[in-house]
């Protein structure tokens, strides 16, 4: 079975990409989906709310994404030790993932996650699919999507690692500064190169 790991900065258009292959029946391991469930866990959340204080949580007790997101984006220490909680249950609930796929016979699984490279889980996959944007229309994106002014989504932007530092790692990059159509195009190529490279 061929994991592959699936990842690009915030509103770079990943998760277009991540719907388009499922479209194609390839399973997909959504990170953030996990990551959104771990607080559902009452050690987890207790542990943030310990380090963090009781104004994250809104007034029936529940995590409040924003609150929390307005610390952590805007210090990089802060983020430092929100992910030193997370990342270790997250990564567990991944593998667990991954070996229900192998276990079931798949060909191939997709992992996507935003923070791949940053959280150390390129372990756990066997090739790299980065998704990179204009900067610019990145921007217009996050700014749409969760509806924040334009000084707070170059905030998130610069609190992830840098494009030029992803591409790095990345065994194949998709451009997704253009049209629904080239995107579709370009997931298709890629396809085609997983096919030739991974099972010829």
């Amino acid at each position: 079975m061929i994991v592959i790991g699936l990842t690009g900065s915030i509103g770079s258009g990943k998760s277009t990409v991540s719907n388009i292959l499922k479209k194609k029946n390839i399973n997909i391991i959504d990170a953030d989906k996990i990551s959104r469930k771990i607080f559902d866990d009452k050690k987890a959340l207790d542990e943030v709310v310990k380090c963090f204080g009781s104004e994250i949580l809104n007034s029936d007790k529940i995590l409040d994404r924003k609150k929390l997101g307005s610390i952590v984006f805007s210090d990089e220490v802060k983020l430092k030790k929100l992910n030193s909680i997370t990342h270790p249950i997250i990564t567990n609930k991944i593998k667990v993932s991954i070996d229900k796929f192998k276990e079931q016979g798949k060909k191939i699984v997709v992992l996507d996650a935003p923070l791949l490279i940053e959280a150390n889980l390129l372990d756990l996959v066997d090739m790299v699919l980065l998704v990179i944007c204009n900067e610019n229309i990145q921007i217009e994106r996050i700014v749409k999507r969760d509806n924040i002014n334009k000084e707070d989504a170059i905030l998130r932007i610069r609190s992830q690692m840098r494009v030029e530092d992803k591409k790095k790692y990345a065994d194949y990059i998709i451009d997704n500064s253009y049209n629904q159509d080239k995107l579709e195009l370009d997931v298709e190529k890629f396809c085609d190169y997983v096919e030739e490279t991974c099972f010829d």
